[in-house]
């Protein structure tokens, strides 16, 4: 059975990885891109924003997105919380990828058939009270100098294994 897949972006600054982000989501057949937080999102109907800062962030997210998030169904919600109720409530398992002491790592893990997956931000990744809402911690295992793959790196590697190898 193919996977029912969520993706939750909490927090992210980058417009650049907002749009990679609903490119990549899109080309591996998400269900849905919750933005939450402070993440920045693209022009909606009825944007309570000025104008022209609609305009400024939806050109930048669009830069990578390449006209996605017309394609990728997403939505802005600021409280992460209301988007955890809906998505449990719904029988999504909702997973971080994040490096912990409590993570797992991804190769091992076993695809639920309905799955959300967190992401956090580029520089500090999920808090602890994002972190306590989780029913798994995924970690891709590193093998270089550096402690961690680009947000979106690491997200396209987790949605691939998902779809492609759940188990």
């Amino acid at each position: 059975m193919t996977p029912e897949i969520i993706v939750v972006a909490h927090d992210l600054r980058s417009c650049h990885n907002v749009g990679s982000l609903l490119r990549t989501c899109d080309g591996l057949g998400v269900e849905k891109v919750f933005l939450t937080g402070y993440t920045p999102y693209p022009a909606q109907k009825n944007d309570r924003r000025l104008p022209h800062i609609s305009r400024k962030i939806d050109k930048q997210i669009d830069k990578t997105a390449l006209g996605a998030q017309k394609s990728q169904k997403w939505e802005k919600i600021e409280d992460i919380a209301d988007v955890f109720y809906a998505l449990k409530k719904d029988g999504y398992k909702i997973c971080a990828l994040e490096q912990s002491a409590q993570s797992i790592p991804l190769n091992g893990f076993e695809t639920p058939d309905k799955i959300a997956l967190v992401i956090g931000s580029e520089t500090t990744g999920l808090d602890g009270s994002v972190l306590d809402h989780m029913e798994f911690i995924l970690e891709i295992p590193m093998f270089g100098k550096k402690e961690s793959f680009n947000v979106i790196q690491a997200t396209a590697m987790a949605l691939y294994k998902f779809r492609f190898a759940p188990y």
